[in-house]
């Protein structure tokens, strides 16, 4: 499908690209939300983004929390469904 690896952390997650494309492919050992797959936002700034979604009715699970490549916060939208919040550290 052309997506090369961009990043690769052990045996647990890896991330694929190609151009502005990206995949996230990560083991239960390492994927926050095991049951479910989960759509992931970029932001600027987590802690922000997080106050504004939590206004909108959203629900912390965990986070955010600082991980060796990025800072990210795991919710639930008002009618359940789970996403991840993120900032990378590179």
């Amino acid at each position: 499908m052309g997506l090369g690896v961009r990043m690769r952390d052990r045996d647990d997650y890896a991330e694929l690209s190609a151009g502005s494309i990206k995949l996230a492919l990560a083991t239960p050992a390492d994927h926050p939300v095991p049951e479910s797959a989960l759509p992931v936002f970029r932001s600027d700034d987590v802690s922000v983004a997080v106050s504004r979604l939590l206004a909108a009715g959203a629900t912390v699970l965990s986070g955010p929390v600082e991980g060796a490549h990025e800072i990210r916060a795991v919710l639930r939208d008002p009618s359940g469904n789970p996403f991840v919040v993120y900032r990378s550290r590179a």
